[in-house]
């Protein structure tokens, strides 16, 4: 994927230093671009390795609406440890008198991505722990994914497959407001691509996680509407390498990007029934892992 190296080669050597939220500098670029076309193979990064069954998990737990990080913790992977629901962990400070009380002990993550992309605009009850699927509801907009996948079916043409995670009634009860905050679907002659847009991007650590994660979503849905998976592409708003990650980074820019792998899918009917262990990497060869902070 040269493309993501050539984007994190230019934050590091262009970017300008900027202040954030988590006490730790970054050096930022403005607003940038990626592509990849699917006939190349799996964008799944070669310069260090990547735990694909990290992403493929969080993906189902998106994709069923579920907002248990247990869920996510019993599948072995620990990616939202450090996050819960602000408003639940509010209210166990206030009732225990705790006022250490980490986030990584609650286990509600509040109407995260998969919420908004299943049940939009429908109330988040604090506490509720969403650990069962949400059954697929093709005709009710609210649940924007399955609207989105019927209408590629029904009316591939149309212009208006749009999720959106970006809901600001309910902010304020997200463990963390959406990075990667909308979606979009387009058909061309039997060619599906998927273009999503970023508000905050970590270069090193996030954005491979993305891609690859928006890669297999544009796998999954291409296959239940039979169509060839086409281009991957991201607007990408505020790219930053964290200071501390810098060295890690250049590390990963002196190594030579290898063949991408091939994803295989089982043949499924619906993306709802897709389980994140329903899948095999072909030829997945890559460079070690690299270790670097990750923001809190």
């Amino acid at each position: 994927m040269k493309n993501y190296l050539n984007l994190l080669s230019n934050v590091v050597y262009t970017g300008e230093t900027k202040e954030n939220r988590t006490g730790v500098d970054t050096l930022a670029c403005p607003p940038l671009f990626f592509e990849h076309n699917m006939i190349s193979g799996f964008p799944l990064l070669t310069t260090k390795k990547m735990e694909m069954k990290s992403i493929s998990a969080e993906l189902e737990m998106f994709i069923k609406g579920i907002t248990d990080k247990k869920w996510l913790q019993d599948r072995g992977c620990n990616i939202w440890n450090d996050w819960g629901n602000p408003e639940v962990l509010g209210k166990e400070i206030r009732e225990s008198g705790n006022g250490d009380l980490p986030a990584s002990e609650i286990m509600d993550l509040g109407p995260i991505y998969g919420y908004q992309w299943r049940r939009f605009g429908l109330p988040y009850s604090n506490g509720f722990l969403g650990n069962r699927p949400w059954t697929p509801q093709p005709e009710n907009p609210m649940d924007q994914l399955a609207y989105a996948v019927n209408t590629l079916k029904t009316n591939p043409d149309d212009r208006r497959m749009v999720i959106s995670a970006w809901n600001p009634t309910q902010l304020h009860q997200m463990a963390l407001p959406p990075c990667h905050y909308a979606f979009t679907l387009q058909h061309i002659n039997g060619k599906l691509s998927l273009n999503w847009s970023q508000r905050s991007v970590d270069a090193p650590i996030g954005l491979p996680f993305n891609i690859a994660s928006y890669g297999l979503l544009l796998e999954l849905i291409a296959k239940e509407a039979g169509m060839i998976p086409h281009m991957l592409t991201g607007n990408l708003i505020d790219v930053h390498v964290y200071k501390n990650q810098i060295e890690g980074v250049k590390k990963q820019l002196l190594r030579i990007p290898k063949k991408l792998p091939i994803l295989i899918l089982p043949e499924i009917k619906s993306i709802f029934d897709w389980k994140y262990t329903d899948f095999e990497l072909v030829g997945y060869d890559p460079w070690p892992r690299i270790s670097m902070p990750v923001a809190v």
